[in-house]
């Protein structure tokens, strides 16, 4: 019977927990190594190990170094239905001999029962000295952290500037698609990403359609697949505006004084039709 101890445990993974349960359906003396996982489990070698490491952590499974008869050395692995409370390694050894492995024991098989390790002497309790103060913890730099320039008013003068419409935006994905629903805590962290795009020129409309079309298939988190398309997506800088040129205005209709049909000229006289008026004989 597999407890709830390590079906909820809320540390493990559910590779973790799925491996542990799966080892202990297994009989005494069946391998159980990485090799033997990975050929039973579509999960790769990474993912077996680190949960292998996890059950270690936790101690429902220990894994020995041991001697053959034959002078090799292998790795047992031995698992615990449950370790003790309060733990987290395997149980506390016995005050007698390890009995001999079974003769069809492998290397990296499981064991429910295996031997446990020789005891340890304990030694004499010392009295503890005096306390000393624990020195104020330093907290560990954030790469994503700048130092705040000298004279800013403090960490509101260093946040990001936001659009007016970047939140109403984020919110409003939802109308394009129903998975798109985003918690306040998200709209708030994208916020700034959206800004980036509407300070850029992008239309509200477009942007809305550029984040929401072609989604993954499941969508499992939303955020996450915004947050990479907008910094992956982010459009260039609108490039500057041509000078305006003069608009060139047609010539205005004229009258022709010799055949009175309109023509366009910048002055009135005749169309190009007619012949230029004769000059005038001097009195």
């Amino acid at each position: 019977m597999v407890g709830n101890h390590l079906l909820q445990h809320r540390e493990l993974s559910a590779t973790a927990i799925g491996v542990a349960a799966y080892i202990q359906s297994l009989p005494e003396g069946a391998p159980v190594g990485i090799r033997a996982l990975v050929a039973r489990f579509p999960e790769g070698e990474m993912r077996m190990s680190s949960a292998l490491r996890e059950l270690e952590r936790h101690g429902y499974l220990e894994r020995r170094r041991e001697r053959l008869e034959t002078g090799r050395v292998v790795t047992r692995t031995y698992s615990y239905n449950r370790p003790p409370a309060g733990t987290d390694g395997p149980p506390p050894p016995d005050d007698h001999e390890p009995p001999p492995p079974p003769p069809n024991h492998e290397p990296g098989s499981a064991s429910d029962h295996g031997p446990e390790p020789e005891p340890v002497p304990v030694p004499e309790p010392v009295p503890d000295p005096e306390p000393v103060p624990d020195p104020e913890p330093v907290p560990d730099p954030d790469p994503d952290l700048r130092p705040e320039p000298q004279g800013s008013a403090g960490p509101e003068a260093a946040a990001p500037r936001v659009h007016p419409g970047a939140a109403a935006l984020l919110a409003g994905l939802r109308r394009h698609d129903p998975r798109l629903l985003l918690a306040e805590r998200d709209v708030r962290r994208l916020a700034p990403g959206i800004s980036a795009w509407l300070e850029r020129g992008a239309d509200p409309e477009a942007i809305g359609l550029t984040l929401s079309a072609n989604l993954p298939e499941p969508l499992r988190s939303p955020a996450s697949v915004l947050a990479y398309r907008l910094k992956v997506l982010l459009p260039p800088h609108l490039p500057a505006a041509p000078a305006a040129r003069p608009v060139r205005r047609p010539d205005p209709f004229q009258t022709c004084d010799g055949c009175e049909r309109a023509f366009r000229s910048p002055h009135p006289g005749r169309c190009r039709d007619c012949p230029p008026p004769e000059p005038r004989a001097a009195a």
